[in-house]
C-alpha cells in the first residue's frame, strides 16, 4: 500500500447526527491529505449483535464475524453519505483522479468483515483477537498496521484526555482494550482523537 495514507475511523455514536454528511465530506476535505481509508464504527447495529450473544450464548467465534459483518453493513451505509466512494477489503492505494461527480478522491471505505477474513489468511499470528475485546478501534488501527499507514484517526464523540496513553485509554474505555496492543506493531503511526461532535472547520 501507498506511503501517505490516513486510516480514519468514523464512530457508531456520530451516526444520529444528522449533519453527519456535511460534516464528515468537510472534516475530509479539509483535515485529510492524499490516500484515505474510513473504518465504519459499529454504533447500534454491533450493540445488538451483543446483546443477541448475551441473549443466545453465540460464542466469541459467531459473534466476531457477526459484529463484523455488522461494521461492513456500517460501511455499506458511509458509501451512502458518500457518494461514489469505493468499498474496499485491503485498502489498497486507489488513483487519486479528478471525478466528474461530487466523490472524494482518494477515499475509500473499507468491509471490515472481508478485511479481517484477508488479514486471518495472511497474519494468523498477528490477526485480531475473537472477542468483545477488540472493536472497530482496533479493526481500524489493524488496517492502519497493515496498510503502513502514516496516520489513524478517531473520529469519536469524545475527547481523549490530555496525556493518557493508549494502554490506559483502554482500561478507562476511551478506546478498546485490544487497541493499545496493536498500534505497538506500528511505532511511527501518528494516533489522533477527534471529539467530532465539537470539531468545526478552521476560517479559510
Amino acid at each position: 500500500m501507498a506511503a501517505g495514507l490516513t486510516v480514519v475511523k468514523v464512530g457508531g455514536s456520530l451516526y444520529d447526527l444528522d449533519y453527519l454528511q456535511g460534516r464528515l465530506r468537510r472534516w475530509l476535505k479539509v483535515e485529510a491529505k492524499g490516500r484515505v481509508l474510513l473504518v465504519a464504527g459499529g454504533g447500534a447495529i454491533a450493540d445488538a449483535v451483543q446483546r443477541l450473544d448475551a441473549t443466545h450464548c453465540l460464542g466469541d467465534e459467531k459473534a466476531h464475524w457477526l459484529a463484523l459483518r455488522a461494521l461492513a453493513f456500517n460501511g455499506a451505509f458511509l458509501a451512502v453519505l458518500l457518494p461514489d466512494t469505493p468499498i474496499v477489503r485491503d485498502g489498497a492505494p486507489l488513483p487519486i483522479v479528478d471525478h466528474p461527480s461530487d466523490a472524494l478522491p482518494g477515499v475509500s471505505i473499507l468491509n471490515a468483515f472481508a478485511f479481517a477474513k484477508l488479514d486471518e489468511r495472511q497474519s494468523p499470528t498477528r490477526c485480531l483477537p475473537h472477542t468483545w475485546a477488540a472493536t472497530s478501534d482496533s479493526v481500524a488501527a489493524r488496517a492502519a498496521v497493515v496498510g503502513n499507514a502514516e496516520r489513524l484517526v478517531l473520529l469519536k464523540s469524545m475527547a481523549l484526555p490530555h496525556g493518557m496513553d493508549w494502554a490506559e485509554a483502554g482500561r478507562r474505555g476511551f478506546v478498546d482494550p485490544v487497541f493499545a496492543g496493536v498500534i505497538r506493531d506500528a511505532p511511527h503511526l501518528a494516533v489522533q482523537v477527534v471529539n467530532f461532535r465539537e470539531w468545526h472547520a478552521p476560517p479559510p
